[in-house]
């Protein structure tokens, strides 16, 4: 956990964009200080002045006519009048207040999220493998809400109040010293309270939002697979792991309940001592005459404003280390380091040629867990690279590492000359196009999703890359044709329709390196013709790395590689077809049998 003094100056660091915003709006509430320091003023007035033989304040007599009569009459309506006066005031200045801290506080709140989203995106695959999609939702979704919280709810009320109450004491002073020096009697206390209080709640909040977040990965993994959870019956049981999690959130909330409501007690029988000195002594003075009765009602309302903060505060102090803690865990994601990280001098790339060169590369997940290991080969420009291998041999990790998904835990890649880690990162992956074995689509139009890798491409474009893909054809069988939605992750369209989508959209970005990861492995025999028919069309003129299952394919490869457990069994160059097919069928064989 940090401390809270860093969190603060990083909240206030992430707020500086907004500083000219809050600081007007800082003045603004400002105005409620004298509000609050008039508001008892027309109730002196009738007590001390309509009722008694006091007379009315200076600043009042001064804005009175001259020859005014006080009679009481007038000044019960001078009395009125500064109460609406007042009101009116307080009004305005809470509304202005109120759009100013909407707007700031919005504002806030989408820039945090933006830049959470930002850098989440730019973290490795390795993190997310490890931390899962849920837990980053939350933190964007619900942690980052926490900004408002304590900047526009939190930082402006606080400095407000404290000008308030240390005007509040000064008068309160003035008409007596002992009134604000018991009024001020139970800040010890109060501190003390507030910071143990602090420290077992924070401790508690972060077990809760753990917890949460875990309950939110069961609806989040449930619902991406809901057609197994249907086809197996599950459904109940996906209930259960939600209702477990939650359960064990309510009980955090009753924990933290409980020292809530035990502060609550305690900031509350303080308040009601200080409070109850206060009349005690205020009710002797008046009796022995040291002080008016008007003065005694003035003192006792600006002690109830001055306490107000005070319960205030117990009440939310809850809420604010929910605020805190989330902003903590805001800023934890942030902190997560980048696995994959830019060069400190990156070379640009315009467009690679497509040469390839793995030397003693090694990759673990985790540590002492290697999935690839010592692979060295070279593949040059345009050639078609076909990987075969058992299941877990590596094939796509190594894929992956090609695309610098990852970055190998030893040796190196090299491509075109250069040290793959030497690019924009950026600029390299632009250089792949990637169509993987279960196709990936965004909830948006056909047109969109296919000129996703070139957004600036015109329709004539996206239509000659969807013909190209043997997807034109069924395309404007569609209702609304290129326009029409696919849905989320594409569910409205077919198999065999999303992945002809997913190879128009490689023909669009036209990349110089091509990785093809079981492209037809979902699809029946006709839908798979056709796609074979578009990929062959697609690796023409591109490096191309393939993993399929189709003899056919294979050998049309220049090379063919063996992966079993991460290492390289074989390396075949195809220069002799007949040998190659047999070549293959004997290793297919051997796959099959292990």
């Amino acid at each position: 956990m940090s401390s809270s003094k860093s969190v603060l100056l990083r909240i206030f660091l992430q707020a500086r964009a907004y500083w000219p915003l809050l600081i007007v709006m800082f003045l603004i509430n400002l105005l409620s200080t004298p509000l609050a320091l008039l508001n008892p003023v027309p109730l002196k007035i009738i007590v001390d002045t309509a009722f008694g033989d006091q007379p009315l304040p200076d600043p009042i007599l001064r804005l009175l006519p001259d020859g005014f009569e006080s009679s009481f009459a007038a000044v019960a309506a001078i009395a009125a009048g500064l109460i609406i006066a007042i009101a009116l005031l307080s009004q305005l200045q809470g509304l202005v207040s109120w759009i100013l801290q909407s707007y700031t506080g919005e504002k806030l709140v989408q820039k945090f999220r933006a830049l959470l989203f930002n850098h989440i995106q730019r973290l490795s695959l390795a993190y997310h493998d490890r931390t899962g999609i849920s837990d980053s939702v939350y933190r964007i979704q619900y942690d980052a809400y926490a900004i408002w919280t304590l900047v526009v709810n939190g930082l402006s009320p606080f400095v407000t109040n404290l000008f308030t109450v240390a005007g509040m004491l000064y008068i309160m002073a003035v008409i007596n010293l002992n009134f604000s020096l018991i009024a001020m009697a139970v800040m010890p206390g109060f501190i003390y309270f507030t910071r143990r209080s602090s420290a077992k709640l924070k401790s508690e909040w972060f077990k809760v939002k753990e917890v949460e977040s875990s309950a939110m990965a069961v609806v989040h993994e449930a619902m991406s697979a809901l057609r197994v959870v249907k086809a197996f019956v599950r459904e109940d049981h996906e209930e259960k792991r939600f209702v477990d999690r939650s359960t064990e959130a309510v009980k955090g909330q009753m924990r933290l309940a409980y020292i809530g409501g035990w502060f609550n007690l305690v900031i509350g029988l303080m308040v009601a001592v200080g409070t109850a000195t206060v009349l005690y002594l205020g009710a002797i003075y008046v009796h022995q005459g040291k002080i008016t009765l008007g003065e005694l009602i003035i003192i006792m309302t600006y002690l109830a404003q001055l306490y107000g903060p005070l319960q205030a505060l117990s009440k939310h102090i809850t809420g604010l280390q929910q605020s805190l803690v989330g902003i903590e865990r805001a800023f934890a994601l942030i902190d997560n380091e980048k696995d994959v990280v830019e060069s400190l001098h990156p070379l640009p790339v315009t467009k690679l040629s497509g040469s390839a060169v793995f030397e003693r590369v090694g990759f673990e997940y985790n540590p002492g867990e290697p999935v690839i290991r010592d692979l060295s080969f070279e593949i040059k420009p345009g050639q078609r690279v076909g990987i075969m291998g058992t299941t877990g041999s590596g094939k796509t990790t190594m894929l992956n590492l090609l695309a610098r998904f990852y970055d190998p835990t030893s040796g190196r890649i090299v491509v075109d000359g250069h040290d793959i880690r030497d690019y924009r990162l950026s600029d390299y992956r632009g250089q792949f196009s990637i169509v993987l074995q279960e196709p990936v689509l965004f909830s948006t139009s056909i047109v969109e999703n296919i000129s996703y890798g070139r957004p600036e491409a015109g329709l004539h474009e996206i239509q000659d890359a969807a013909k190209a893909a043997n997807a034109h054809n069924f395309i404007l069988k569609l209702e609304k044709g290129y326009d029409t939605e696919v849905g989320e992750r594409g569910m409205q369209l077919s198999g065999g329709e999303r992945q002809r989508i997913s190879i128009a959209r490689a023909f669009l970005k036209n990349a110089p390196i091509l990785i093809l990861d079981e492209p037809t492995s979902s699809v029946d025999i006709a839908t798979e013709a056709s796609i074979m028919e578009a990929t062959d069309r697609l690796m023409q003129g591109r490096t191309t790395f393939l993993i399929t299952h189709r003899l056919e394919t294979l050998v049309k490869c220049d090379v063919l590689i063996h992966l079993e457990q991460g290492r390289m069994v074989d390396f075949i160059i195809n220069d002799h077809p007949n040998a190659v097919l047999r070549k293959i069928q004997s290793i297919r064989s051997g796959i099959e049998v292990a």
